[in-house]
């Protein structure tokens, strides 16, 4: 018979171990780990942060109210305590990973221009345009050097 190749799907499953950020409620965009799945709707969650500002005590969430993120801890067992998913968390390095995935960056980003005043949007558009008009000059010297090799 012919070897066939069993590929896992690309969707992010709810699973335990899978990483979320919460969307709404008091624990909005903060990070935390699926510890069990109650029922469809339901979630057992815990967030062991080194911020302090960024604990996510354990509690059961709806999945309406979080995201699921790809990044998951592997091998974590179904209703673990809360000092083994410290030590998991620890271990799969979940904030660090976090904070350099371009999903944080752009949520940063995002944040940092929601909270610029008049004043600064007015001076970040001024450094747009610099950079625009340098990069056109530069592409319209190479678009001349071009038709004079011709």
């Amino acid at each position: 018979m012919g070897d066939a190749e069993i590929k896992a799907s690309q969707w992010r499953l709810v699973e335990v171990g899978r990483v979320v950020l919460f969307t709404v409620g008091p624990f909005k965009d903060r990070l935390a780990t699926i510890v069990e799945i109650i029922d469809h709707k339901r979630i057992l969650v815990d967030g062991p942060s080194s911020k302090e500002k960024s604990i996510v005590p354990r509690h059961a969430a709806p999945l309406s109210n979080v995201t699921l993120t790809p990044i998951v801890i592997s091998k974590l067992p179904r209703g673990a305590g809360n000092g083994a998913v410290r030590k998991a968390w620890e271990k799969a390095e979940v904030e660090k990973k976090w904070d350099q995935s371009a999903w944080a960056k752009k949520r940063e980003q995002t944040l940092r221009r929601r909270q610029l005043t008049d004043f600064e949007r007015f001076k970040v558009m001024k450094l747009r345009k610099q950079v625009r008009y340098e990069v056109r000059k530069t592409f319209a010297k190479v678009r001349s050097t071009e038709k004079e090799k011709e």
